[in-house]
């Protein structure tokens, strides 16, 4: 019972919450369908219950918060249901519809106690974010605009965007590692969360600092494990599908064995499956690449082989051709030296005859003009101090003068 102290009704707090936990009883005896964002799941594995954070958010702002209890047994039982139809567990960030009882307890306060969870409501609400943000998209332009980008011919400088621990990872460098064919890659990670709330800023994130140097990069990958529709849902975010339209180098992913596309696969350049998948289409690229190189190279081959016979069967023709012109010149000019060498032959005896007769017919000159012929005749030579005298003014009485005859000498003295 209160208190009445200097004329003031005065309660107790257990009063008060006796009071509040009765009033909430009588007004909130049924259970009520109730939809919000279970922000945190918060599993106690030792226990096993769960204390669920419930919001409420309107445009990015919390505008209700309140915490709920999920028993052991109820928590196994949706839990169940929610592997069974999305094949994933019940986690955190997602809007849920849940069935709960209201109720307030003096020592715990105000909480709802959720007894049922409805799996196909959280389909839903995927499935309208999923429209809301291809919408938004396409009501912008930029749908289609990385996917109208020009893919590289060569796609070998790889930026990876995936977790380092995960399996689909770890798959994909098998392939593009160990192809029979030796097709080299580069590729740098980009580590990054791949699911639930934290993982659209992550990624975005990394697409931005991609984006910062693009020109060492032919494409962006976005590798993912598997997983259910709902593991996925962070992929049908409005901002995550915008960064990955506008990115102004192609994008490919491959993030999960769903056969639900998700937005952000619709605007990439190319989307797998599989991360393996993904991997078999690099490969199926550069396959592309090097099957006409190699037939061309082959052709070239081919056509290098037909042209060396060609001009090797060319070669051995003029060759026979040069020997046997090379013969018939050979005779003919042959001829033509020894007809040559006979009129030469022929030409130098006359001419040596000629020559013999010259010298013959100067010798008989010489012989005349010999002073012993002239001496022989009776005709003879004066000289005075041995220069012949042609004048009688050479000489004067008292010089002592030689006369040469064709027999002898005579000495003389001019008289007069």
């Amino acid at each position: 019972m209160p208190e009445v102290i200097d004329n003031k009704t005065i309660f107790s707090l257990l009063e008060v919450s006796r009071s509040i936990q009765k009033t909430i009883a009588e007004r909130y005896k049924s259970l009520y369908w109730i939809k919000a964002e279970m922000n945190k799941l918060n599993h106690y594995s030792h226990s096993g219950h769960c204390y669920p954070e419930l919001v409420e958010k309107r445009e990015g702002k919390v505008v209700a918060e309140m915490r709920s209890i999920l028993w052991k047994a109820d928590y196994h039982r949706i839990n169940d249901q929610f592997r069974s139809l999305l094949n994933e567990p019940l986690r955190d960030g997602i809007t849920i519809l849940f069935q709960a009882a209201i109720s307030y307890d003096p020592l715990y306060g105000f909480s709802l106690k959720i007894v049922d969870i409805d799996p196909t409501f959280v389909l839903g609400e995927l499935e309208r974010e999923k429209r809301e943000s291809i919408r938004k998209l396409q009501t912008e332009g930029i749908f289609s605009a990385n996917r109208n980008l020009r893919f590289p011919r060569l796609p070998k400088r790889l930026a990876i965007i995936s977790v380092e621990t995960s399996k689909g990872l770890s798959d994909f460098f098998k392939i593009i590692d160990r192809n029979p064919w030796k097709y080299k890659f580069e590729y740098t990670l980009f580590p990054a969360l791949l699911q639930g709330d934290k993982s659209v800023p992550s990624i975005i994130r990394q697409l931005a600092n991609i984006a910062e140097k693009t020109e060492e990069f032919d494409t962006v990958a976005i590798i993912r494990g598997g997983g259910g529709d709902v593991g996925l849902s962070s992929y049908n975010n409005y901002q995550l599908a915008k960064a990955i339209a506008i990115f102004p180098i192609p994008v490919i992913t491959g993030i999960g064995h769903s056969t639900n596309e998700t937005v952000s696969e619709m605007v990439a350049h190319q989307n797998a499956i599989t991360p393996s998948e993904l991997a078999d289409f690099l490969i199926q690229k550069f396959h592309q690449f090097a099957i006409p190189v190699d037939e061309v190279q082959n052709r070239i081959i081919q056509a290098s082989k037909r042209l060396f016979e060609q001009e090797e069967r060319l070669l051995t023709q003029f060759s026979q051709s040069l020997s046997w012109n090379a013969k018939t010149v050979l005779t003919t000019q042959q001829h033509k030296l020894t007809t040559l060498m006979n009129h030469l032959q022929l030409f130098s005896m006359q001419l040596l005859k000629d020559r013999q007769t010259a010298i013959n017919n100067i010798q008989r000159l010489m012989q005349l003009a010999d002073p012993k012929q002239l001496l022989k005749k009776g005709f003879s030579i004066t000289k005075i101090n041995g220069h012949a005298i042609t004048q009688d003014t050479a000489v004067k009485a008292g010089d002592e003068i030689e006369t040469t005859l064709y027999e002898g000498t005579v000495r003389s003295k001019v008289t007069r």
